[in-house]
């Protein structure tokens, strides 16, 4: 099974759906979405319908929470807490409720999808109590899957447990996934990277021959900036979409 994984798209069309037709050069059987699907951009309504009309497996982001409703956007930055409510009113009820409906976590076959850490969606991945916890947190879910790909920080992130030593991956472009290890996968950010590559990155699972690949793919950044500004959202999002940060 080939699983494309696909995080923090953060409403932002073009580069989803520059995403999407990679994947489908790339002989995928399956794709799933560890959150944020709206945020930041400003097409929210066209990405969920994208997520839900293709039923891709997909978890609840922060910013998915906040602009269903679920949760206010209080410790959000005043950039994301400003966009996060004009999407709050951009959505329609129908996209509104696919959101509402989504989980925080799930167990697809071999591997868990989460947002920000396991059982807390807010919560980053950046310091070792985190990473010792989740991998704590895996182990303890039903099945005890070995691997978890999860997002938030917009950076791609290679962790790995091996009989209790944990240490971070500086594979680039593939990661085998070794018998006996645990690992625990960001594969970046489509609509909204943070590591100074602006093109929208994904990944590809693949269970049979247990490894991950990572990828980037250009798009048409320019289209979406002057959506943002169009929006009246604040321009800074659309400046920083050329940044890579």
């Amino acid at each position: 099974m080939r699983t494309a994984v696909i995080a923090d798209i953060h409403a932002n069309l073009e580069a989803l759906q520059a995403v999407l037709e990679a994947i489908h050069e790339l002989n995928v059987d399956e794709i799933v979405c560890p959150g944020d699907i709206v945020g930041y951009n400003a097409n929210p309504n066209e990405c969920v319908e994208i997520i839900s009309g293709n039923r891709i497996a997909c978890v609840l982001g922060n910013h998915d929470a906040c602009a269903a409703g679920l949760e206010e956007p209080r410790y959000f930055n005043p950039l994301a807490q400003q966009a996060v409510l004009w999407t709050r009113d951009a959505l329609t009820p129908e996209n509104r409720q696919f959101l509402l409906a989504l989980p925080r976590e799930r167990v697809v076959r071999d591997f868990v999808l989460f947002h920000g850490s396991i059982h807390e969606t807010n919560r980053y991945i950046l310091f070792r109590e985190d990473v010792t916890d989740n991998f704590h947190l895996l182990s303890g879910m039903s099945g005890a899957p070995a691997l978890g790909f999860f997002g938030h920080t917009h950076q791609r992130t290679i962790l790995v447990e091996r009989q209790g030593t944990i240490s971070a991956s500086l594979s680039h472009d593939k990661q085998d996934l070794m018998p006996g290890s645990r690992y625990l996968i960001n594969s970046g950010s489509v609509g909204q990277p943070r590591d100074g590559d602006p093109r929208a990155a994904f990944a590809i699972y693949d269970s049979a021959d247990a490894f991950v690949t990572f990828h980037r793919v250009a798009y048409d950044i320019h289209a979406c900036q002057e959506k943002i500004i169009c929006a009246g959202l604040p321009p800074k999002l659309a400046e920083r979409l050329a940044w890579g940060r």
